[in-house]
Order: C-alpha cells, then sequence, then structure tokens
C-alpha cells in the first residue's frame, strides 16, 4: 500500500482530473485512484452516441492511457470499492479486505441511473444506460425491427432513441412530462428537438405514466396509467440519476442530494473532499444551490480539489455548459436557465440554425444554442459578466449578441411584447 496518499475514490472524469492536477501543480506526495471497474478508465459521453452506432468500436475512449499513470506515479486499484471511511484514522477499508490509510480523501463516486420502481422492471430487456457495459449490452438489443420503449425524454433518452432509429428500430419515447427536455431546456428548443425526431420515425407520447412492463421471459409490453399498451421488446429507463453519495453519508459527512461542498470542493470534514456529479454546492454565478451533470462541472471542480490539497489558487469558476447531439443536431448550453426565465429566440428554428437566451432580471442567465457556435461562445463571456440584455437587440438574429448589452436606447413596450413572444 502506498503510504499516505491523496485517496481517490472514483476513476470518472472529476477523479482522474483531481490525480493529473495534484501532479500538474506540483504535488510529490503519493495518488491512490481506487476504481470499481475494472479497466481504464474512459470517456463517458460516446457511450449514449458515438459507442451506440452500427460499425463503431466496442472500445470507448480512455481518459489517459496506461502509460500516463505509471510515469506520474499515480497508484490504480482497478475492480475494488471503498466499504467505508474510518474518519478519525484516516483511513479506508476496500472491497479486498485491507485498509488503506489517507492523507487527504477525495471522493469522485460519479452518480448512477435511477432505477425504475414499477412491476417487471427487472425482465430480461429493461435497461439503463451509465457504464460502457450497459451501452455495449444496449448496442446488441439494438437491431432492425426490435420495438424499443424509451421512458424519459432527457439526453439519455432522446440520444439513445436517435441511435435507436438510425439502426431500424421502432422507437417510442414515453415521458411523464408534456414535452422533451422539459427540465433543461424551454419550449422552443423542446419543439425543434421533438420534430427532428419525428422526422427520423421516432413517436412521441406525453403525460405517460408507466405503471408496469409485462412479459413472461422478458419484456414484452410497457402499460402506462390510461391503459395503453405498448409492445417492447427493449425498454430503456432514462428517467434521470442519483448521487452516489452513501460512502460518505454512511461516514457522517454533510449530504442532501449529493455530498455538501463548498467553492475549493471540501466537505464538512477538513480532510475529505468530494467532486464531479455526487457533489452539491452553492453555484458562484447565482447563489444557487445545485448539482451539475456534466464534463465541465466535473472538471473545474477537479482543479479546484487540486489547487487546495497543494496550497494554491485555482482559476475565476467557468459558466457551466452541456451539450448532447442527436440525429447529428448539436445542442449546447451554456449557464442554468431557470423556468421563470425571460425567453428570447434569436433566429428561425425551421431553418435549423437558432439561439434561445434567458434573461433573469434583465440579465443573461443562460443560452441554448443550435449550429450557432458565436452566440454559445459570446453568451458564455456575457454570462459571466452578468451583462444585462437589451431584449430587442436579443431577438434580433442579425445583430451580433454582445451589441445586445443594454445601454443602447429604450424601445416601447410593444417592441418589448414582440421580443418576448
Amino acid at each position: 500500500m502506498i503510504q499516505d496518499p491523496v485517496v481517490i475514490v472514483g476513476s470518472g472524469h472529476s477523479g482522474v482530473a483531481v490525480a493529473a492536477g495534484l501532479r500538474t501543480r506540483g504535488w510529490e506526495g503519493g495518488i491512490l485512484l481506487v476504481d470499481a471497474e475494472n479497466e481504464l478508465p474512459y470517456e463517458r459521453p460516446p457511450l449514449s452516441k458515438e459507442l451506440l452506432k452500427d460499425g463503431a468500436p466496442d472500445e470507448s475512449a480512455v481518459l489517459r492511457k496506461e502509460k500516463f499513470y505509471a510515469d506520474k506515479g499515480i497508484g490504480r486499484l482497478a475492480g475494488v470499492t471503498v466499504e467505508s471511511i474510518d474518519r478519525n484514522g484516516r483511513t479506508v477499508l476496500l472491497s479486498d479486505g485491507t485498509r488503506q490509510a489517507y492523507h487527504r480523501l477525495v471522493i469522485a463516486t460519479g452518480s448512477r441511473a435511477r432505477p425504475l420502481t414499477v412491476p417487471g422492471a427487472g425482465l430480461v430487456g429493461v435497461r439503463s444506460l451509465r457504464t460502457r457495459g450497459d451501452a455495449l449490452e444496449l448496442k446488441r438489443l439494438l437491431v432492425p425491427g426490435a420495438r424499443v420503449a424509451i421512458i424519459g425524454a432527457g439526453y439519455i433518452g432522446l440520444e439513445v432513441a436517435a441511435a435507436a432509429a438510425a439502426k431500424g428500430c421502432e422507437v417510442t419515447v414515453l415521458e411523464f412530462q408534456d414535452r422533451v427536455m422539459s427540465r433543461v431546456t424551454s419550449a422552443p428548443v423542446s419543439r425543434h428537438f421533438e420534430q427532428l425526431h419525428e422526422r427520423h420515425g421516432v413517436r412521441f407520447v406525453f403525460g405517460a405514466a408507466v405503471t408496469s412492463i409485462d412479459g413472461r421471459q422478458r419484456a414484452e409490453r410497457v402499460t402506462v396509467a390510461d391503459g395503453t399498451v405498448f409492445p417492447a421488446d427493449v425498454v430503456l429507463a432514462g428517467i434521470g440519476v442519483l448521487p452516489n453519495q452513501e460512502l460518505a453519508q454512511d461516514a457522517g459527512i454533510d449530504c442532501r442530494d449529493g455530498i455538501l461542498v463548498d467553492g475549493d470542493g471540501r466537505t464538512s470534514d477538513p480532510a475529505v473532499y468530494a467532486s464531479g456529479d455526487v457533489t452539491r454546492f452553492i453555484s458562484p454565478t447565482d447563489g444557487v444551490s445545485r448539482r451539475l451533470e456534466c464534463i465541465q462541472n466535473a472538471l473545474a471542480q477537479a482543479d479546484r480539489v487540486a489547487a487546495h490539497i497543494t496550497g494554491q489558487a485555482a482559476g475565476e469558476p467557468e459558466i457551466p455548459w452541456f451539450w448532447t447531439v442527436q440525429h447529428g443536431v448539436r445542442l449546447q448550453t451554456a449557464g442554468v436557465r431557470q423556468p421563470e426565465d425571460q425567453v428570447i429566440v434569436r433566429g428561425e428554428p425551421s431553418c435549423g440554425k437558432f439561439s434561445v437566451v434567458y434573461l433573469r432580471d434583465g440579465r443573461l442567465a443562460a443560452v441554448d444554442t443550435i449550429a450557432n457556435l458565436a452566440d454559445f461562445r459570446t453568451a458564455k463571456r456575457l454570462i459571466a459578466q452578468g451583462a444585462r440584455i437589451d431584449p430587442v437587440l436579443a431577438a434580433d438574429p442579425g445583430s451580433p449578441l454582445a451589441e445586445a448589452i443594454s445601454g443602447t436606447p429604450n424601445h416601447s413596450d410593444a417592441d418589448l411584447a414582440a421580443a418576448r413572444s
């Protein structure tokens, strides 16, 4: 065992980035990555995108090659989990029965797919998607003619719907809300992607509360609350994720739908940090307590953890950003919208290139862009600046978004109303 290293539990994007960041910042002590999966840490975004395509290699790109860990003196325990934390003794109990002391502990255990709890959820053919193994099994099931029922119209559900439709499956998406991606975007963007999927043969059923999955040996049909039955050979549960906070929670570390951390990734125990999807924190941009499930946040938090452990200053917090690709169309989001935000559409969605900006108390809070990288880049900068935006100028796709900053002549109430529509 390594003598009193920084022990990092979890080898996803954030865990590996903490290890790399420590070495980059000059940490000379031991570093030990503990990984429940028995393979090199790999990229997660391709699991619901490229990996499902016909002809795509079954290997997902690794985060770092094996040589990197050896060269940087980063120890790895693969196929091993941490069973418990002894905070007083600063040790962790490993699944192989051994104990490992730590100088600092970093919990980067990520999240897991929220399980279905309806009757029949355990039948063969009912799947979730979180690991490379999940993706490979799903890829095997997505064959031409297969009847695929996807429960949930979030990013994962829609990305899998696109992959399944491209492979010739009959795809039905069952969504409890009244539109797709309702948690993360506004109605104009939802309508655009709903229509995109429908053009590729995907069927949507909104207001659908799944009550059971039935079949003899395997899944054969899905029933919703109004009694409608949908034949299905494959059922994907895409109903969100849960933070893997149990390790911290059982050790008495403060958790609330995520491990609570400060701006440096410190938990309620000063010797224990947390990073990535498993954390809940106060956003420095808007003061809201939230969890963020995105690569950008995982990497940004990892950098702050590495900086604090090494006693160095971290960079300025970056505006959160997200992306999804469905049927070859990329949606890029910067900032986090709230349902009460003012919604302004820039451009015509039917043309395939447009943006939606979200104003909160007159300031740019978030943006969604489709095929509009210029707006995405500009909006990230303006959100970070807390820029006030003129809604009339923002609604004009012919004007650069950077020129929509307030301070221009006032417009009439009629103009403002038109901009909001």
